[in-house]
């Protein structure tokens, strides 16, 4: 096992323990925001609404609760950063996305408003969560190590998140075997099992990786919640000096918008459409079995064409992804839009993430990746509120899917104005001024990216 984890990338033990913590994590996003939870909501729990209606109020609580982590990340990570309390904001969000998850197993028929606040509870807890876990990358892996543990990061959420997914599929597909009275109740456990997985597989991150100590000079005076804000207020200021991590920004706030709809929101339009839990979630089980092997290509791929031209391979499929979702009538067409979306989902996702990873600077890590999480947590709230307008104005579903083309289209073409040379450099620069001297791994002089990100001028 550690030879096949060294293999992906994974070389040491505190690359290992960060990266199970996308094993852990990826239970609550593979079972209750991707397959299990939508399809009880569908049919248990708002049994007694219009299914355009549960659409709707499902893509409006995924919003509100996406909205609260975009206003939180910033400042927190701001505070985490200065007060080298990273590890303890990444285990309190954890915490409550841990015991929202476990308190799903209480909702029943007709439960809808209680629900839905679980549910969005225990999104705010995972998307915070990674908000710190991803600002941990950049203190424990090397420049040339980023791409690599990242999409092995991704590679190990898919495998962990498929693993319990299959042993859940044969919990609702057959739950007599198990004493259970039916698929509802079978869902109920299956909730149980994603709180004990998550909190078990959390562990290794929070005993194998030491929390970062922040840098106080005169440039950064100690904690206080003046200074916390002060340094928020440069980093939205400071963004000027940091163009190209900017227009990542940008580029990310446009497409992952439309990533982030479709995976939120592709099991409640199957069901919808009319296709069987029994074909949903078999397909689903394959996205992920797919996940895992592309993710690490992706991470592969990058080294070889650049992360930029990956990432713009990775868009086009989605544009597909997007017609396919429109047209798409039968389980077949929807076993193939899960097959594109798998090749691409983890391996687009992963690049992003170490991509700004390379362009921030490594003392401020938590608090840049707040900046990114807004981007995303925006993106995510916008993508299903725009899903769910249309829906209420259309009453179809399928004319919100053709919406998501525009997302595609317009990231692809502000990440191609990106230079990745160009952001790496102003890092590394803003590193120097403000005198860090590292308290993670000696990053190597950075590979320059393939020539098509170099050949643009800074």
């Amino acid at each position: 096992m550690l030879a096949l984890l060294s293999r992906i990338g994974l070389t040491r033990p505190e690359l290992r323990a960060w990266a199970m913590y996308d094993w852990a994590n990826s239970a609550f996003i593979t079972t209750v925001v991707t397959v299990v939870f939508p399809l009880y909501y569908a049919s248990v729990v708002a049994q007694d609404l219009p299914r355009e209606v549960a659409t709707s109020r499902f893509a409006t609580a995924t919003a509100v609760a996406l909205s609260v982590v975009a206003v939180l990340s910033p400042v927190l990570g701001a505070l985490s950063d200065r007060a080298g309390r990273i590890k303890l904001m990444l285990g309190s969000f954890a915490g409550l996305g841990v015991v929202a998850t476990l308190g799903l197993a209480t909702v029943g028929p007709g439960d809808w408003v209680w629900g839905l606040v679980l549910f969005g509870l225990g999104n705010v807890g995972v998307t915070g969560s990674i908000v710190f876990a991803d600002a941990l990358l950049r203190h424990i892996a090397r420049d040339d190590e980023l791409d690599r543990v990242s999409t092995a990061g991704y590679a190990l959420g898919y495998l962990g998140g498929g693993l319990l997914l299959a042993a859940q599929l044969v919990l609702l597909l057959k739950p007599q075997w198990f004493g259970l009275a039916d698929a509802g109740a079978a869902s109920r456990v299956a909730f149980a099992s994603v709180a004990v997985w998550w909190a078990l597989f959390s562990v290794p991150l929070f005993r194998r990786i030491p929390e970062p100590v922040p840098e106080v000079n005169a440039a950064r005076p100690p904690l206080s919640v003046r200074g916390v804000f002060s340094q928020l207020a440069r980093t939205f200021g400071g963004l000027r000096k940091h163009r190209e991590a900017l227009l990542l920004l940008v580029a990310y706030l446009l497409y992952s918008d439309g990533i982030g709809t479709i995976i939120r929101l592709s099991t409640l339009y199957g069901t919808e459409l009319g296709i069987g839990r029994g074909a949903l979630i078999g397909t689903l089980l394959m996205t992920q079995v797919v996940g895992v092997p592309c993710a690490v290509l992706f991470g592969k791929a990058a080294g070889r064409v650049g992360v930029k031209n990956a990432l713009m391979f990775s868009l086009a499929v989605y544009v597909g992804v997007t017609f396919l979702g429109y047209f798409m009538r039968t389980p077949l067409h929807f076993f193939a839009l899960a097959l594109l979306v798998g090749m691409v989902q983890g391996g687009s996702q992963a690049l992003s993430r170490s991509l700004f990873a390379q362009m921030v600077p490594r003392d401020r890590a938590a608090e840049f990746f707040g900046l990114f999480s807004v981007f995303e947590k925006v993106t995510a709230v916008a993508g299903p509120l725009v899903f769910a307008a249309t829906v209420e104005l259309t009453g179809s579903s399928r004319q919100a899917v053709l919406s998501l083309l525009f997302f595609f289209v317009a990231g692809a073409a502000v990440l191609s104005r990106v230079n990745v040379d160009a952001g790496r450099r102003a890092a590394r620069e803003a590193e120097a001024q403000s005198g860090w001297s590292g308290d993670g791994p000696v990053a190597p002089s950075p590979v320059p990216e393939h020539a098509s990100d170099a050949s643009r001028g800074g």
